[in-house]
């Protein structure tokens, strides 16, 4: 699986003076928990709430600072061809939690670590399906020795 099969689309993103308070606004609006910092379609940061929470508004900046005062500069990206394995690496490597998408140098997408354990959950429940179905097709057994919710 790639990348770009997992990644969430389209980033949602903002311009580098946006202020805290709008950039917050932002993402309780469309409930992510990060925001990319770009200007002329180049990737300049990220915004997490973490960082609007320990160096924003929870650090005492005022409301209306712009969002590049807080923002993390140094990024680790992924590309949207990359092999999904290659992604588990780079998180586990760099400890992010939200990585940047690229396609040819363009911002594309981003991919977060609930975005991959989408990916894990879904490929349980695919396992567990088969499971499910094969015990749901025996007939029941003798009551556990342990009893049962009913067993006094």
């Amino acid at each position: 699986m790639k990348v770009s099969e997992a990644m969430t689309t389209p980033p949602v993103h903002v311009d580098p003076g946006v202020s805290l308070e709008e950039v917050s606004r932002w993402m309780a609006e469309r409930a992510v928990g990060s925001v990319l910092v770009m200007k002329d379609e180049e990737l300049r940061g990220i915004v997490t709430d973490r960082d609007l929470a320990l160096r924003g508004l929870g650090g005492g900046l005022p409301s209306g600072t712009p969002v590049d005062a807080v923002m993390s500069t140094e990024l680790v990206t992924v590309d949207a061809d990359d092999d999904l394995q290659a992604a588990y690496l780079t998180f586990r490597r760099t400890g992010v939690r939200r990585l940047p998408v690229l396609d040819r140098g363009r911002v594309v997408g981003v991919l977060t670590t609930d975005d991959l354990f989408l990916d894990v959950f879904g490929r349980l429940a695919d396992l567990l399906g088969t499971v499910a179905w094969s015990v749901l097709q025996e007939p029941p057994g003798p009551p556990s020795a342990c009893g049962g919710p009913n067993e006094a």
